[in-house]
């Protein structure tokens, strides 16, 4: 099984990582941590330079990620980078060409609520965002709650247009009470636990 999220951060993108594991998949989420791989190439990097890395050295985005079923929270910001290959149709149809039996899923959020959590969540929002180029999101934009809740909305039309009518895509949103059962049946596996991971702070850090 190969499954990637499309989510961007703050949507339940951890939720769904600890949910998946608990059925017994294997995860790559964010950046490979020590122990995660038997690479000894990858560990510790960004899963967004490393597909990104495969994808213009081989063509395969995840050439080096075989040890993994799941593909989640692929994006990176930070001064020397911005990464976020869901919102790269290079990226993803590539992926799907060398991974024909690939199943894409979206974590989705309500924008308004997903925007006020980037703000709290450590430097995002206030800082990481407005400095970084973003696909939707240029430098200089993102620093405020209208902006991202925009760009969040747009990458939403993004992956239903480009997968409209498509039997290995799906959507969710993370307070649909049937969201369990939804990607359980969509990826044919028992998912026994379902929850909240990733609690954001509840007030903003300066």
């Amino acid at each position: 099984m190969r499954v990637v999220n499309l989510g961007l951060p703050k949507t339940g993108t951890t939720t769904l990582t600890d949910a998946l594991r608990h059925a017994g998949l294997t995860v790559a989420d964010w950046r490979i941590r020590p122990g995660q791989s038997n690479r000894d190439d990858i560990p510790r990097m960004h899963l967004g330079k490393i597909i990104y890395d495969d994808y213009f050295n081989t063509g395969d985005p995840l050439a080096r990620l075989d040890e993994f079923d799941v593909i989640n929270e692929m994006s990176a910001v930070r001064e020397d980078r911005s990464l976020w290959p869901q919102t790269d149709w290079g990226v993803l149809s590539a992926i799907e060409k060398h991974h024909p039996s690939v199943k894409f899923i979206l974590t989705m959020r309500d924008p308004a609520k997903t925007a006020d959590s980037m703000m709290r969540w450590n430097n995002l929002g206030k800082h990481r965002l407005p400095k970084a180029d973003i696909p939707g999101l240029p430098r200089g934009f993102g620093g405020k709650t209208e902006q991202i809740e925009r760009w969040m909305s747009g990458h939403y039309a993004f992956c239903h247009h480009v997968f409209a009518g498509r039997n290995n895509f799906m959507s969710y949103n993370i307070e649909d009470p049937q969201a369990q059962n939804k990607i359980a049946t969509y990826l044919g596996i028992d998912l026994p636990w379902w929850g909240q991971s990733n609690v954001g702070k509840a007030e903003a850090e300066s």
